[in-house]
């Protein structure tokens, strides 16, 4: 059994046991369920824009604790002030030491940058639980899901005005999306099932996928220069986590990373 094999059966475990405590109803009359979601394409697009989404990250399988020192308030702020094309939040616990919480008190702080809600969507009812703690996009992870669920939670997503970033890692998971066309996709440079990374799975999947497409580089980024390199394949959107909250101030380590990218 896989690393991700056992995120996934657990994950699916403790959305049952979520699912049978909290109505659906009561996430629904939440008051961040009305509010409409920010555009992580629009934010990628725009004029300016960095291309930058960074990540609040405090754990993780294969690296252990990264940082249990810094808040979500501290390093939200110091993202925004780095000017951050959007904000990726970790919200599973068990596995990477997230909450639902970090994402709802950076919801607070952030009121002008998208927000995805980074976790392993194995059920409807997170998408709706989602919207209802101030996400703007989800993630949905092509390797653990089948083509129906991929089509349906994505259809359910964009129904409740989200935005979905796709990740995949293998032409089998992108062969697994209906409809490639003006989606965002994310090609995650970390094997999930053996956590290791590598650069040049960006490169290879680039050309797969239609230009009407974003294209995200995730996972191992950690050298300004290799933006540049991306951005020749395609590239408009990068998730870096680990390389900011691995500093001891991560907003101050984003803001001298973006600098040398300018």
């Amino acid at each position: 059994m896989t690393i991700l094999d056992k995120i996934i059966a657990f994950k699916k475990k403790e959305i049952a046991k979520i699912k049978a405590e909290v109505p659906i109803k009561r996430l629904v009359e939440s008051p961040s369920f009305s509010r409409t979601p920010f555009s992580l394409k629009k934010s990628l697009l725009e004029v300016g824009s960095t291309g930058i989404i960074a990540e609040f990250k405090r754990q993780s399988p294969s690296k252990g604790i990264i940082n249990d020192k810094a808040t979500i308030i501290e390093v939200t702020k110091g993202y925004l002030e780095a000017n951050v094309s959007a904000q990726s939040i970790l919200t599973d616990t068990s596995f990477f030491g997230g909450t639902m919480a970090d994402l709802m008190e950076a919801r607070v702080l952030n009121q002008q940058k998208p927000i995805l809600r980074k976790d392993f969507i194995v059920d409807g009812f997170q998408i709706v639980e989602a919207k209802a703690i101030g996400a703007d996009v989800i993630l949905l992870i092509a390797s653990c899901l089948t083509p129906v669920e991929l089509k349906n939670y994505g259809n359910l997503a964009v129904d409740l005005g989200m935005e979905v970033l796709y990740e995949v890692h293998t032409q089998e998971d992108l062969d697994k999306i209906h409809d490639l066309d003006n989606k965002l996709i994310g090609i995650n440079n970390r094997n999930l099932k053996t956590f290791e990374v590598d650069l040049e799975h960006s490169v290879k999947l680039a050309n797969q996928i239609p230009d009407s497409c974003i294209k995200i580089s995730e996972s191992g980024i950690s050298d300004p220069r290799i933006i540049s390199g991306l951005k020749e394949y395609g590239f408009q959107g990068f998730l870096i986590g680990e390389n900011f909250m691995n500093q001891e101030h991560p907003g101050v380590a984003c803001q001298e990373f973006i600098n040398q990218i300018r």
